[in-house]
Parts: structure tokens; C-alpha cells; sequence
């Protein structure tokens, strides 16, 4: 066996030797004759290899001899010395790594290193590598956050010149971004535009972020989202003069300052088209641009009009044209007339577009990114369209699209280079709600299933007064074209006797599309079956349906009431009794549904916007079969529009409509819009709208929902002072207004239809035969205010409401938390 290890250690030395000898190929085709050359101290390396590098015995040749045997790296020392004629070589040979250690690393890991050092198992030993490695783990230590880390190399000497490198690491506290300063900025204070940056400064929070780490790629890339901004804004002139980042021991972070030159603020004196294509005039492209005369500059709006402008003149026919944006600016009045120049281009096609560094991420998942294939006329605006798509995309660190020359003059070939990063999750979250109460969800997704693109996602749901399952899909891609579809599985069980007097489970599914028509406008059909199952308890606890069904001990029995003659009565209904039309919609009702959703949005970020206009109309209709008969329309609109700094104006409107038609026009309560604080913040869930006061003493958990509401908010967002921006707090005040009206659903529940019969009637449990509805359309209203915390354990937010107006019977709720956590 030693023999064995000795033999495969000798041939894996003259494998590596004769790669060395290919490449410095020039020693061994003019070598000096080998009885002039005396080798010694070498073990592995055969003697006549090493003669091969040495082509003359003058001090020159000797020199490059030497230096191309440290070359190898299979010579820890190379000295040549002279016996009268003859040249004496003294060599010592570096050993084979039998393996690569690392010790004390936690958060890194081993297998992450592995690939980063370039001492590897079986490889020949260097003590010159093994210091470059311990610079290169010291620095993956500091771009992650570690700055403090230590790393230090020892060897194990092991039989047969074998041994083992292990790296000792010292990983340190973390050590990020202490702060974070701005020079030269006026027009945006420096919090904004920390408050723009991906980066963050280190805070009471650190230990659960790591948007606080310093990485010199990271804030490259933050520059570029400040100049994004500024040329947004109308900073035509704006440019980063530099960045400077120091590594400051004491405070035990970096300090990052950047120094801008911000300029003036420009406007659009005017716009115009320059077409150099016959037969495409200048007017007709007019509707395609994104900004006017008037308009303050926007970079964003410019880049928009040059890939609408291209769309359209390739529509024409024309799939060589370059449309290039010129703006000619006056510094003295601070305006910009912004030109689109309109020319044929060079007639260059792409012969091939190279997919390289994608290991998990199928091809055709990032090729169907490109709105051009191979074969078509290569247009670099629609190239860098399809770098943004796959950057958005979420699978990849990096995307780069680089170009080089194709086989003829005409021809070019795009090189797409990747990098896969984890795409799935596994989250497990809890919150609490005034509504819902505690609640827990354990959830696994995956937005790259198996490399296709492709969405999944399985959640279960489990809380005080909520739980369920749910199971989605969603394939972004469809016949070849940008058309989503997916499906929705879901079982969800509501214990709303918080509120009301009845409890909903609530299973079925959804098909869904999603067709993109523009950038912002897009429309999704969907189609849903599902079943509703409501209940209304009958306990101790809960004896909401004990007129019909007395519980032994709980309800009351049969008293006498004052007068003469005295009066028998039933009293079942002073403990809480469910409405006669809840009782109604006990059991299940199938509803088979379809309809569709009109998007339209211009928000400059979805996920917390501060600039931009959604609007979303929705109509639905049942009756496709099931137990369910209505036409439901509804409509959301939100604009956010940024009044200072820090500083965000939101207003939205909400309105809603839903009729029954058919054999049954009269809705039930399932199918009834039931709302609360989602209309009107300040009153309780299912505290707006019709209720059956027929027995005063439980109106309050008698909703029974309306048809028709409205509603509109506005709201200011602020950020809280003195308290660090990416803490998450953030401040608002607001002032609600809204109604709910119009119940549809059934008041006479006498059998054949016949007069209203009292309840209370002895000797039976009785509540009468027919329901008093308060039905008013009276404009609720309130005023409050609310503190937000987008914190690491999810979002939460506390509101505080004042009712100014109300109907009579309307439940308020003046306090209302909802949040969530995932970890």
C-alpha cells in the first residue's frame, strides 16, 4: 500500500511536471546535454526533467533555468553551483498536500473556502500560495463583514513528503459600516440618500441584519442608484467625484464618504423626434415619448421613450434603427432640450448568444428574457432590457452581458455570464392581529423550482382564531410567450365569534393568468370554485343558537313578565342569538366563479413606495354553475406622491358593488361585502354596515354585510427624528372616510312567506320569524395616527382611531395591532 501511495505521489509530480514543461516549452527544445548536469535532493522529480530546463550554461541561461523551476511550484529552494565544466543543481522538493484544513470557521463555511484557496488536496505544497491563501480567506472574512478576522497557516509533516495545511481562523466580532457620509450635497439631505442605498450603517439592530456589511461591489452599486435617483430627479450635471473608505479600529467599522457634485435642477424645454428613416415621421412617434416640454428631467423617462421608440419603429419594419437620446443644456436657465435621433444602424445580426455560469438555472429560462433571439438584428437597447429582466429576476448575484466580434463583419455574438444563487426559502412566522389573534405559519418556497423559473410555495397556517393550508404554483412562461399562469389550493377555517355569531371553513381553488399588455398595465383572468361552510356554535360558551336548540343549564327558561294579566315570555335570546338570515346561510354554498383584474401601476418600488400611481379594477361573476348567483365589481386606487424629505402623501380610494341576479337575487350573508377597519380605520372588523337589531342585546356580533361601499383615506408617512433610517420606524397620521350600505339578502323568514310572528312566545324558544335591519348609508369617518416598524421579525404596525362619525349601531375599535415575524 505505501508503495502504492509512493507510486501515484511520483506519477502526479511528473504529470504536473510535463504541464510545466509544455508550457515553458523553450528550455527543453535547445536543453544542455545531460553529462554536464549533476541533479541532487530531488526525490520525486525526475533528474533528467530538470535537465530539460536548463538550455545553456552561461550565467543568463542558468538564471531563467532557475526561475522557471520555482515556476512549478514543486521547489521550495533551487541553487545551482559549478564543479569545473559541469553544472550542480541542488533542489528541494516541495511536498504533496495530503489535504486542506480549516479550523475555527462558523461563518463560513469549509466547503466555500475550499473553492476560494489555491492550495488544493494532492497538489504540490508553496509556501508562497499558502500565504496568498491566507490574504485571500482574510479578505472573503472582511467583505462579509469581519474585519477583524485573523488567519493563520501551519503544516502537519506526514510520511513519504505528504502533509496537511491547516488554516486556523479567528473570525472576530463583526465589523461593518460605522458610517456612511455624504460631501457636496445640498438639494438631498444625507439621510435620503443613505435611505436610497442598499448599504446600511451598523445600529442597535446589526445583530440580525447584514445589509450593514462593507463590500466595495455593493457600494459601487449604491453609487449607481444615487446617480439613478438625482438624474430622476432632474440632475442632469450630477456625478460620484469619489468614494473614500477607511477601516477605523477605534469605532470598530469602516467609514464610507462619498463625495458628489449634485448641479442644477433641469427642466424639459422642449421634446422632439429626429427620424432619418423614410417613411416614419416625426409625429407619428410623438404618443411613444415618456416625458414633455415642462416635464422636470428624468433620466428613467428618457431610457423608457428609447425602448418604446424601438419597439415601435421595429414594428414598422425597420429592426435596424438606433434610436439615441441627445439633450442639448441650457446651464444659464437650467433647461434641456432632449432630441431622439432616429437612424437606420448598421445591419449586424446575432449569430449566437453564449449562456455561461448558470449551474442550476435552466438555458431557456434565462434565454426567453430577450425580447431577440439568434438570427435576429442585434439592437443593444433591447439587449440591456433583457440584463435588467434577469437581474430582477431574484436567481442570479450577478448578470453581465458582454459582446464580441462573430464570424464576419456583420455577425456578433453575446456572451451572457450568470452566477446562481440559492433561490429557496423556509420560513416560520407569527404575528398577532386584533382580529385574527395570535397566529403561526410554517411556509416553504421556492421561486426557481428545478432551474424552470417556476414558483411554488406550501404554507400552513395555525392561530387562535385562524388556520389553514395553502399550496400555490406559478409558471411565468406559457406557449413561449411572457403570459403567467398558475393555481391556488386552500382550506382556511375562521372563528370570527370574536365579531359575529358564526364560524366560516372555506375550501376550493383558483386558476389564474397573467397577461402583461405595457410595463405598467396588465390583466389577469382567474377562475375559482370554492365551498363555504358556515356554522354557528351552540355551547356553553357560545350559545348563539340556543332558541332553536336549548343547551341544558344555559338557557333560560320561561319567566313572567310585569302587567295584568302578567305576560309568559322566552328569554333564549338575552344570552346572544344568531340573526335569523346568519341562520339562513348555515350549511355550505358552492360558488363557481370567474372574472378578471385590471392592473395598472407606476410605483417606483412595490414593495415600499414613495413616488407613483396603482390602480386595480376587478370584477367577478358567479353563477357558472354552484349554489352562488352575483355580479361583484370592485376598484382600489392608491397615489404616493413625495412632499419633502422623508416625507410621503398617500390617498386612496376604495369603492365596491356586488347584485344578485337569477333564481335567487337576494345575496347571502357569504357573498355580502363585510368590512371594518380595511374601509374605515376606528371600528371593528364587521363593524360597518347593515345589522339586525332585532334583539338589541347581541346586535353587536349581527353584521350581515352590505352590497355597495366606498371609502377614501389620506395619510402621511414620516420618518421619526433622531432615530436611524434603516431602524425600520417610521411614523403617520391619517383620516379615514367610507360606507357601507345596501343589504340585499332576505328579512322575512316566515314560512310560505306569510306576516311577521313574534318571538318570545312560551312555551317554545322562539326569536320571531322576520329581521329589523339597520341599513344606513351614513359617511363613517376617523382620524388617527400609527407607528410602522419594518422590522428584521416582519412588519408591524400600531393604529390609534377616533370615530368622528358613526351610525348608530356601528362598532368601534379605537386600537388596532397587526405584525408577523419570519426567522
Amino acid at each position: 500500500m505505501r508503495f502504492l501511495r509512493g507510486f501515484l505521489t511520483r506519477l502526479a509530480f511528473a504529470l504536473c511536471l510535463t504541464a510545466c514543461v509544455s508550457s515553458t516549452n523553450a528550455f527543453a527544445q535547445t536543453a544542455v546535454p545531460a553529462s554536464s548536469i549533476a541533479v541532487e535532493g530531488n526525490h520525486r522529480v525526475d533528474a533528467d526533467t530538470i535537465r530539460t530546463y536548463f538550455k545553456g550554461t552561461d550565467e543568463g541561461k542558468v538564471s531563467e533555468a532557475v526561475r522557471a523551476l520555482y515556476a512549478t511550484g514543486l521547489f521550495s529552494d533551487v541553487r545551482v553551483s559549478r564543479d569545473g565544466g559541469r553544472l550542480i543543481v541542488h533542489v528541494a522538493e516541495n511536498g504533496v498536500i495530503n489535504r486542506v484544513a480549516f479550523e475555527g470557521n462558523k461563518k463560513v463555511k469549509s466547503e466555500q473556502l475550499e473553492t476560494e484557496v489555491s492550495s488544493k488536496t494532492r497538489g504540490p505544497y508553496s509556501a508562497a500560495l499558502v500565504a496568498a491563501d491566507v490574504q485571500r480567506i482574510q479578505e472573503i472574512y472582511h467583505r462579509s463583514g469581519n474585519g477583524n478576522a485573523r488567519v493563520t497557516s501551519r503544516t502537519v509533516e506526514l510520511p513519504n513528503g505528504r502533509l496537511d495545511v491547516v488554516f486556523t481562523i479567528d473570525e472576530g466580532s463583526k465589523t461593518g459600516v460605522k458610517a456612511i457620509e455624504f460631501v457636496g450635497n445640498q438639494a438631498y439631505s444625507s439621510r435620503k440618500l443613505r435611505g436610497i442605498m442598499t448599504t446600511t450603517e451598523m445600529n442597535l439592530i446589526s445583530f440580525l441584519k447584514t445589509t450593514d456589511v462593507y463590500d466595495p461591489e455593493k457600494i459601487s452599486s449604491d453609487e449607481d442608484l444615487i446617480r439613478r435617483f438625482y438624474l430622476k430627479n432632474g440632475y442632469a450635471d450630477f456625478r460620484v467625484v469619489g468614494t473614500d473608505v477607511k477601516f477605523d479600529s477605534e469605532e470598530g467599522g469602516y467609514i464610507v464618504t462619498i463625495t458628489v457634485q449634485e448641479g442644477a435642477q433641469y427642466t424639459v424645454s422642449s421634446v422632439r423626434v429626429d427620424s432619418q428613416i423614410p417613411g416614419v415621421s416625426n409625429d407619428s412617434l410623438l404618443p411613444f415619448l415618456k416625458l414633455g416640454a415642462g416635464d422636470t428631467y428624468d433620466g428613467d423617462a428618457v431610457q423608457k421613450s428609447v425602448e418604446a421608440l424601438t419597439r415601435e419603429v421595429a414594428r414598422r419594419g425597420f429592426a435596424f434603427a438606433e434610436v439615441k437620446p441627445r439633450g442639448d443644456r441650457d446651464t444659464a436657465n437650467h433647461t434641456v432640450s432632449i432630441a431622439f435621433n432616429i437612424d437606420e444602424g448598421p445591419r449586424v445580426y446575432i449569430e449566437r448568444i453564449n449562456v455561461r455560469g448558470n449551474t442550476r438555472t435552466r438555458d431557456y429560462v434565462i434565454r426567453r428574457e430577450f425580447d431577440i433571439g439568434e438570427g435576429d438584428p442585434y439592437n443593444k437597447v433591447l439587449i440591456d432590457k433583457a440584463e435588467r429582466r434577469l437581474n430582477s429576476l431574484g436567481f442570479f448575484k450577478t448578470v453581465k452581458i458582454t459582446n464580441q466580434p462573430g464570424s464576419s463583419p456583420d455577425r456578433v455574438i453575446i456572451d451572457v455570464n450568470v452566477e446562481d444563487q440559492p433561490t429557496g426559502s423556509f420560513g416560520v412566522s407569527g404575528g398577532y392581529s386584533t382580529s385574527d389573534g395570535f397566529i403561526a405559519e410554517l411556509s416553504v418556497s421556492e421561486s426557481n423550482f428545478l432551474g424552470r423559473g417556476q414558483f411554488v410555495k406550501v404554507a400552513i397556517q395555525e392561530g387562535q382564531n385562524a388556520r389553514g393550508i395553502d399550496f400555490s404554483f406559478t409558471e411565468p412562461y406559457i406557449l413561449d410567450t411572457r403570459i403567467a399562469a398558475g393555481f391556488d389550493l386552500f382550506a382556511k377555517q375562521n372563528d370570527n365569534t370574536a365579531y359575529t355569531d358564526y364560524r366560516t371553513f372555506v375550501t376550493g381553488g383558483t386558476l389564474r393568468l397573467g397577461v402583461p399588455v405595457t410595463d405598467e398595465f396588465s390583466i389577469s383572468p382567474h377562475y375559482s370554485l370554492y365551498n363555504t361552510r358556515i356554522t354557528i356554535p351552540d355551547t356553553s360558551s357560545y350559545p348563539y343558537n340556543d332558541c332553536t336548540f336549548p343547551v341544558n343549564g344555559v338557557t333560560p327558561g320561561v319567566g313572567v313578565l310585569g302587567g295584568t294579566p302578567p305576560t309568559l315570555f322566552s328569554n333564549c335570546e338575552t344570552n346572544g342569538e344568531a340573526s335569523l338570515a346568519i341562520k339562513q346561510a348555515q350549511g355550505s354554498t358552492l360558488t363557481s366563479l370567474a372574472g378578471f383584474t385590471l392592473d395598472y401601476t407606476t410605483l417606483d418600488n412595490r414593495k415600499n413606495p414613495t413616488q407613483g400611481l396603482f390602480i386595480e379594477m376587478r370584477n367577478d361573476v358567479a353563477g357558472l354553475g354552484g349554489d352562488s348567483e352575483f355580479v361583484r365589481t370592485s376598484g382600489d386606487l392608491r397615489y404616493y406622491h413625495g412632499i419633502i424629505d422623508d416625507v410621503v402623501g398617500i390617498l386612496h380610494l376604495q369603492g365596491g358593488e356586488v347584485k344578485g341576479f337569477g333564481s335567487e337575487s337576494q345575496l347571502r350573508i357569504a357573498d355580502e361585502f363585510q368590512l371594518g377597519p380595511t374601509l374605515v380605520r376606528g371600528f371593528a372588523p364587521s363593524g360597518i354596515g347593515p345589522r339586525d337589531i332585532s334583539n338589541l342585546a347581541a346586535y353587536k356580533y349581527n353584521p350581515l354585510g352590505g352590497s355597495t361601499y366606498f371609502g377614501a383615506s389620506a395619510e402621511v408617512q414620516f420618518a421619526l427624528p433622531y432615530l436611524p433610517r434603516d431602524l425600520g420606524l417610521r411614523g403617520a397620521v391619517f383620516a379615514d372616510a367610507g360606507t357601507l350600505f345596501g343589504y340585499e339578502g332576505k328579512t322575512n323568514f316566515t314560512p310560505g312567506g306569510g306576516a311577521c310572528i313574534q318571538g318570545g312566545v312560551a312555551p317554545n324558544y322562539t326569536q320571531g320569524t322576520c329581521v329589523t335591519v339597520r341599513d344606513s348609508s351614513a359617511i363613517r369617518s376617523s382620524v388617527g395616527a400609527s407607528i410602522l416598524w419594518a422590522s428584521p421579525l416582519g412588519p408591524l404596525r400600531f393604529d390609534y382611531a377616533y370615530a368622528t362619525t358613526k351610525d348608530k349601531y356601528d362598532v368601534t375599535q379605537a386600537f388596532r395591532f397587526s405584525g408577523g415575524t419570519s426567522f
